[in-house]
């Protein structure tokens, strides 16, 4: 961008000068990209598959993948788009219908339709792009796509399925690709992007765009400034682990495996009832093997379910992995835990345990075990696996506000091979 015209344009005289153009002329004037775009909002000039635009808030992401959009539409008629965002409802209010949405940015006439019903827009040469939910990994099993904008991947709720979904259904054309832009989120999935051989990464810091008032950049860093908090959300920057963690990002890969070595000798479910209406209960499923190694098999925690609806959850999960019991923490009334599990299902094996330290002292045991190769990830756990690196000896420095996950984990994998030890997280069963 010629710095010398912005610099005018961004002059009082100049801002005076837009604000006195007719509609027609300022709308055209802010859809002017290849003028006004800023370092870091334009693909790499080479043979990439993945773009990943991973930079702090008001950066410009949304506008880069959008411009990024029509270009491959315009360049490409015909061509098949999947759009993707961490829920229906924010893929049409961000990627259409936003201030930097595909609605406003395309000229006129290119989009014949929208349709949030059939979560389709039409273009005029015959390009289609179509909604899809990263909270819906099967909704992206099947369908075909040329390009595939993914917007916020770090908000997915099943962020590896969605991906590696999409990614299969990446197959159409000479040269499929994929734009993410996304705000630094320590995910095992973005540390696999960023490492694979075809991706390439632009991006920066809230402060590099030139277009934000100079008081809301200035205000962000007096509130935030120094933080980990604005190191990530504003400086755009991805933590590989916290600082101590118990599980860092290298033993949770370094014990991942596809699948169970042997035969199941005992299946255990941890539960962490929620401590409000709105809150998640960990609902964590594990498994001994003959081989003397437990593995994480399934992650069916839940959210913002009433107690029936969690109880129902465990009741289904201890069902469906055959489950010789279910450990759930009573701290948080423990009668009504037992009751509402056994509402749910009545020949359920409950035992409630009573956390009397602290959640980091009772992982830490935990930890070791999965240090010594006793304890396995049969599989990703996205979710688990990042309040697990949130874990750090006599506290949690987590994003989610509570690691309910964690917590689950750490009950069952304990339940399997630390109860009756003397040496153990100094737990209680009631």
């Amino acid at each position: 961008m010629n710095k010398r015209f912005f610099d005018a344009v961004q002059s009082p005289f100049g801002a005076t000068a837009i604000q006195q153009l007719d509609e027609r002329k300022a709308l055209a004037l802010t859809r002017d990209f290849p003028t006004f775009h800023h370092e870091g909002q334009l693909p790499p000039d080479s043979d990439w598959r993945t773009w990943l635009i991973m930079a702090g808030r008001g950066f410009g992401k949304t506008r880069a993948g959008a411009e990024w959009v029509l270009a491959q539409m315009r360049a490409h008629p015909g061509c098949r788009i999947a759009l993707i965002a961490a829920t229906l409802d924010e893929a049409r209010r961000v990627m259409v219908e936003g201030p930097s949405g595909l609605l406003r940015l395309a000229s006129e006439g290119e989009i014949v339709q929208w349709s949030a019903t059939q979560r389709t827009l039409w273009f005029e040469n015959g390009a289609e792009a179509t909604l899809y939910s990263g909270a819906n990994p099967e909704g992206l099993r099947g369908p075909e796509h040329h390009f595939a904008w993914a917007d916020e991947l770090a908000k997915w709720k099943h962020p590896v399925d969605s991906w590696n979904n999409m990614q299969m259904g990446l197959r159409m054309g000479a040269f499929p690709r994929a734009a993410v832009t996304t705000t630094p989120r320590a995910l095992p999935l973005l540390r696999r992007i960023l490492e694979a051989a075809d991706s390439v990464r632009t991006g920066g810091a809230t402060s590099e765009n030139p277009h934000l008032p100079e008081r809301f950049i200035a205000s962000m860093k007096d509130h935030y400034g120094g933080t980990r908090l604005a190191l990530q959300e504003l400086e755009g920057r991805l933590f590989d682990d916290v600082e101590g963690s118990l599980w860092p990002l290298d033993l949770i890969a370094r014990c991942r495996v596809d699948a169970l070595s042997g035969e199941i000798v005992r299946t255990v479910i941890g539960v962490d009832p929620p401590t409000s209406a709105n809150g998640t209960c960990g609902i964590i499923v594990c498994t001994l093997a003959a081989d003397g190694i437990a593995y994480v098999r399934a992650d069916c925690s839940v959210s913002g379910a009433s107690p029936e609806g969690w109880a129902r959850a465990v009741a289904e999960a201890a069902h469906h992995y055959d489950a010789d019991r279910v450990v759930a923490e009573r701290n948080q009334g423990g009668a009504m835990v037992r009751s509402v599990l056994l509402a749910a299902s009545a020949t359920l094996p409950v035992d409630l345990v009573h956390a009397a330290v602290g959640k980091a002292a009772r992982a830490e045991p935990v930890a070791a075990l999965f240090e010594n190769g006793r304890a396995c990830f049969a599989g990703e756990f996205p979710e688990l696996e990042t309040e697990l690196s949130g874990l750090v000896p006599g506290g949690y420095e987590g994003e989610s506000k509570s690691p309910d996950r964690a917590d689950a984990m750490v009950w069952a994998i304990w339940a399997l091979l630390l109860r009756g030890k003397k040496r153990t997280p100094r737990i209680r069963v009631l």
